[in-house]
Parts: structure tokens; sequence; C-alpha cells
């Protein structure tokens, strides 16, 4: 991984798939989230990190929320994720008691984004990584991002871009036409 950064242990990976297992249950049944003991877990997952949690039921994405700077422990930023990926997705209804086990959990450990210097959309196509670079773009207040699993869907450099405007919520070629500030990220992936 960039950053120096040590890759996560099985076992690391492992606690923390159950802690936003545990997470996405207790918001399913509507009660708080239990505090979590930091000082009892590995070092690495009490340092500050930055997430995304994903839940998928039957293939289907169902929620989807994270974090692009680290802020917080990072075994503390997937639980809380995890609690808001189930409950606070606007995108879908929360989720229900009935569905924790047809949730599938994805959990990826973002590095700190880096400001891309580009000329114009076409090298800004060039410089990205398909399948490896997940994207922020801004324009102004408006924000959004795609973490690099979004290439599966969208292997097309042009049509990630204009996906991502869409995201955004300005037109497909806003990219083409104007110079963004965008970021590039890359993320350490794991799931069930």
């Amino acid at each position: 991984m960039p950053e120096n950064r040590k890759p996560l242990s099985p076992e690391e990976k492992s606690l923390l798939l159950s802690i936003a297992r545990d997470a996405v249950s207790v918001a399913a049944h509507g009660q708080r989230l239990p505090n979590l003991d930091i000082a009892s877990l590995p070092p690495s997952l009490r340092e500050k990190g930055a997430s995304f949690v994903t839940l998928t039921s039957g293939g289907q994405l169902r929620g989807c929320i994270g974090a692009l700077e680290a802020s917080q422990p990072l075994a503390l930023d997937v639980q809380e994720h995890a609690e808001a990926a189930a409950r606070q997705d606007f995108r879908f209804p929360p989720v229900t008691p009935q569905e924790i086990s047809s949730i599938r959990i994805e959990i990826s450990r973002l590095t700190t984004p880096v400001l891309l210097e580009y000329m114009d959309g076409k090298q800004l196509a060039e410089m990205l990584k398909p399948g490896c670079d997940g994207v922020v773009m801004r324009d102004g207040i408006r924000r959004a991002t795609f973490l690099p699993q979004v290439w599966e869907k969208l292997p097309s450099p042009e049509d990630f871009l204009s996906h991502l405007c869409l995201k955004m919520g300005a037109s497909p070629d806003l990219w083409r036409r104007k110079r963004l500030s965008v970021y590039t990220y890359q993320v350490e992936e794991f799931e069930e």
C-alpha cells in the first residue's frame, strides 16, 4: 500500500469485519452503538484511518458510507460508517432485522487523497489508473467520489469521469469543459 503503511493482517481484517457486522445488527434493531474499547485493539486499528463500508444484498448495493480523510481511530471509523450505511444512506431504506443475514459487508481502507495536476480533460482521463484509483471530484461546494471498485462497472476513464460528474450533480461532460479539483486515492479492500 502507498504511504509506507503496512497492510492489515488477516486477524485485523477479521476484527474490523466483526465490528462492522455488530454495528449493522445494532443499527437494524434501532439500538445505540456500543462503546469500543480502543485501548484493547491492535495498534493499526487505533491509528487514525479513513474507511468506506459497503453493504450488499443479493449482489446489489444496499448502502455505502465513508470518509475521505482520517479523523479518528480506524476501528471507530469502520464502526460508525457501518452503522451509517445500514441506517443513513439516503438512497435506501434502513436495513431491517430480517435482512441482517443476507447483508454482506465490504470495508475499504483509504490512503490520503492526492491532488492531480492536469491541463485538460484528455490528460485527466489518461492520468487515471483504472481498477486502482479511487477518484474525488470537486467543483465549488459540490463533491463526489467513486471507490476503485466502481471501475468494475465503468472500466472506461471517460465513462467513469462522466458518471462521477452526474453523482456530483453536474452535467456528465463538465470534466471535459472545466478544470475541476480531482484527487486520487487507493484502498485496501476486504470483505466477509
